[in-house]
């Protein structure tokens, strides 16, 4: 699975946004506690006002949906949320379905785009939509190799240790 940034203009089936959000809905939670809400986002303008609510999120704008994880603020509710929004992600891949993480910088602005409550913790925003297989993937409008840290992934004999931590 990778990052989907740009996607074609084509809606995705009310079968299949269930399917993802009973990914999320089954995701592991720490003693079951399920902290989640999602806020599904199909209408172009509260999309594109979600966007411009972090630095790099404006794929939002182009995405069929969105889905906006929600939670009480606490601790484990992140950590669930990120297991739910994996899930997600997961599940739309193997449905041909594309998608992409979004921090929502200016959370305070974002919950005002969606009509959330002060006392809630927003997690991410994730866009979803097919994949827009003939354009070059950028990320705000540069190469990949521009903003990323990496291009690639490490391999796992720089990030496994065996036993006990050696150098």
């Amino acid at each position: 699975m990778r990052a989907v940034r740009q996607f074609i203009e084509k809606k995705v089936d009310d079968e299949t946004v269930t399917q993802v959000l009973e990914a999320g809905r089954w995701a592991g939670s720490a003693k079951n506690i399920q902290p989640w809400k999602f806020i599904v986002i199909k209408d172009r303008i509260t999309l594109g006002r979600l966007a411009q609510c972090g630095r790099y999120a404006s794929h939002l704008s182009e995405a069929a949906f969105a889905v906006v994880i929600v939670s009480e603020p606490a601790p484990i509710a992140e950590f669930d949320s990120g297991r739910a929004a994996q899930n997600m992600m997961l599940a739309a891949w193997s449905l041909g379905v594309g998608s992409c993480i979004a921090t929502m910088d200016q959370e305070d602005d974002a919950k005002k785009v969606l009509g959330m409550p002060n006392d809630k913790k927003l997690h991410q925003a994730i866009s979803f939509g097919y994949p827009d297989v003939g354009v070059t993937p950028t990320i705000e409008g540069k190469p990949p190799r521009e903003v990323l840290a990496s291009m690639g992934r490490k391999p796992l004999s720089e990030i496994v240790r065996y036993e006990h931590w050696t150098s």
